[in-house]
């Protein structure tokens, strides 16, 4: 007999939903088939059995969330019809792969302590509070300790603001004796009435929902914007999209070109491309770019590596590929984790200044908005009509300061307004 159960799509994935049983119990399964569709804060996709036989039972509804590590189905493989014990199966398969046990009937074994499937907000709140996690009881599902757990076993919470609430900013320096502000709270909102219509949110969307509320929550977030002419890459454009498509096989767009413009200036100013880890800054040596990417269950962010190592073709290409793939529903876990620094691209939806969330952990964000022709000075006073455009970026100010901000932004509006790309376009 061999347990089928929640697979870890990646270091950072604590648990997942089981969206829909694609077998059920005795119907017989092949090697590879897939078993069910779950989903995760990261990504969606298919788990494909790693055995053949037929399945016996399925421990978990659809619709269920759960721990990496639990026994979501049973399948009979044979492996327990001679008597003999089956071969130890490996931990876990690859990314994708259901991890599996072959175990004997009974039980489900205990899936370990439960540090293994602590979230990394847990982890991080455990050691900002000084909470050995060994003494906290759970009161997760399966016993898993939440973030709750970790405040209560630190004596509270740290006040903040909720969703609905406005906080006040705290001063420069704050007495123990100076009480905090209090918080204002907003009516509660108004129950469905007559001509509306209801649905639960999606897993998808509570995942959007948390992380975005959470980065405005944890994030010192301050914003700065740069106009940049763009009146070069629009004629580039214009003459080489036909011949980059015809040779490369995916439309020339002007994300790229902003991409690899922004990658350059990461290099110059590394701390832009750097996350805070507790009071330590962590620089990585390279530059993995997220791209926010919009699809039917919401936003995701597939991440290109290495993207300050690319020419702007195959940056093209590597961004044509992610964004088919999100939209198809075809990413890998490994697809959306490591961004280093995130780009949205709202402009082809008409968007004229833009003000993005920072995506965690990274410290900033850039926005490319809509192209417009705009009048504009040029050289010798002389008053002329340019394809102009507004590049925004959030920042985190707690690594980031505005001098640094503006610099960064200068040179890639600095890069966009003077580099050739046409050589970098392989053309």
């Amino acid at each position: 007999m061999t347990s089928i159960q929640m697979p870890q799509l990646g270091e950072t994935i604590v648990e997942g939903t089981i969206l829909k049983w694609l077998k059920q119990e005795g119907e017989a399964v092949a090697a590879d088939e897939p078993l069910f569709e779950i989903s995760t804060d990261k990504v969606d996709t298919e788990v494909p059995s790693p055995v053949a036989g037929t399945v016996t039972k399925l421990l978990v509804a659809e619709g269920a969330t759960v721990p990496v590590g639990t026994a979501v189905m049973e399948i009979d493989d044979g492996s327990a019809s001679d008597g003999l014990s089956a071969p130890p199966a490996s931990s876990e398969r690859s990314m994708g792969a259901a991890v599996v046990a072959e175990t004997p009937a009974g039980p489900v074994p205990d899936r370990g302590p439960r540090s293994q499937i602590l979230s990394p907000i847990v982890r991080r709140l455990a050691k900002e509070r000084g909470v050995d996690l060994a003494t906290v009881a759970g009161t997760g599902e399966g016993g898993r300790i939440t973030k709750a757990d970790v405040l209560a076993a630190a004596g509270g919470p740290t006040p903040a603001a909720p969703l609905g609430m406005v906080a006040p900013p705290a001063p420069a320096v704050t007495p123990a004796s100076i009480p905090a502000t209090p918080v204002v709270p907003v009516p509660p909102s108004v129950p469905a009435g007559a001509g509306e219509d209801v649905q639960p949110m999606s897993h998808i969307r509570r995942a959007i929902a948390g992380h975005m509320l959470a980065s405005v929550n944890q994030t010192a977030r301050a914003w700065t914007m740069v106009e940049v002419n763009v009146e070069r890459l629009v004629r580039l454009r214009a003459a080489a999209k036909d011949g980059f498509q015809e040779k490369y096989g995916v439309k020339l767009t002007y994300l790229p070109m902003v991409t690899r413009a922004t990658a350059d200036a990461l290099r110059e100013f590394p701390l832009v491309n750097s996350r805070m880890q507790g009071e330590d800054i962590v620089t990585p040596r390279s530059v993995n770019m997220g791209i926010a990417v919009s699809y039917d269950a919401g936003l995701i962010v597939p991440v290109i590596k290495g993207v300050d190592a690319m020419n702007t073709a195959g940056i093209a290409r590597a961004i044509a590929d992610l964004a088919a793939r999100a939209r198809a529903h075809q990413l890998q876990p490994e697809d959306v984790q490591g961004a280093t620094f995130t780009i949205t691209n709202p402009g082809p939806f008409g968007s004229l200044i833009s003000v993005p969330i920072i995506n965690q952990p990274n410290a900033g964000i850039l926005s490319l908005d809509a192209i417009h022709k705009r009048p504009v000075v040029v050289e010798g006073d002389a008053i002329a009509v340019r394809h102009m455009v507004y590049i925004s970026m959030s920042w985190d100010h707690r690594l980031i300061d505005g001098e640094l901000a503006t610099r960064f932004l200068a040179r890639v509006k600095h890069n966009l307004e003077t580099w050739d790309f046409a050589e970098d376009l392989g053309l």
